[in-house]
């Protein structure tokens, strides 16, 4: 793509953001999108066939905006309690603004086959940046795993972050503090549940879900890096 392609490309998302943001998913055409960031329609269905796919490119810039605001909040030496309620609050801040059409992106990111999907091929990339800040949220907290574990435990706290978001798109509370509530809540039984797996008691259960998720990772698509 030229650098011409590449800016317009970036206008149309940005754009379409902002009016997501400030009028709504539902009112806002692909005709508005291109009249405001200054191109064709023609041109604007040339990068993205549909307002889906701009859905998809909302789901990239969340994770990186996510990723630049948690990383510097990670405290070295931390408790994982402490950082991983750090990651998740920050998700929320880097959501908010979305909110209002958060059913209309879960709608369209729940089938299996839409690029929007996070277990989507497409989606690969904000994937992996999902879950390698929860990896870097484990290290930060120099947090001791088994070994068998070691792999999958980034994406199992990515995993418990899309259920915070899923419980965040259908919170009606007032700047959805109860989502903030679940977090607070959520956090130390999360890194509790971390520090019991390394007990010979519980081996044999982690070998279970390190296998359950080898074979989900691999139906999904979802890799563990």
């Amino acid at each position: 793509m030229s650098d011409r392609g590449t800016e317009t490309r970036g206008k149309l998302v940005e754009t379409a953001l902002r009016l997501f943001r400030d009028e709504g998913f539902q009112s806002t055409t692909m005709r508005r999108i291109a009249g405001e960031a200054g191109v064709s329609l023609g041109n604007a269905y040339y990068y993205f066939a549909s307002k889906d796919e701009l859905v998809h490119e909302l789901y990239l810039v969340i994770q990186r905006d996510h990723r630049d605001r948690a990383l510097p909040l990670l405290r070295e030496g931390g408790s994982l309690e402490e950082n991983l309620r750090t990651v998740l609050h920050a998700g929320l801040d880097v959501m908010a603004p979305y909110h209002g059409f958060g059913g209309t992106f879960l709608q369209s990111a729940l089938p299996t086959t839409s690029r929007s999907s996070p277990f989507s091929v497409e989606s690969t990339d904000a994937r992996a940046m999902a879950i390698d800040l929860m990896r870097d949220a484990l290290v930060a907290s120099k947090q001791r795993t088994p070994p068998s574990l070691e792999k999958e435990l980034p994406t199992l706290l990515w995993l418990t972050y899309l259920g915070v978001t899923l419980h965040w798109v259908t919170d009606a509370s007032p700047e959805q503090t109860r989502t903030r509530a679940l977090i607070d809540g959520l956090s130390p039984v999360v890194a509790k549940a971390v520090k019991l797996a390394r007990l010979p008691v519980a081996r044999s259960l982690v070998g279970d879900v390190a296998k359950l998720m080898a074979k989900v990772s691999t139906r999904e698509g979802v890799t563990a890096r």
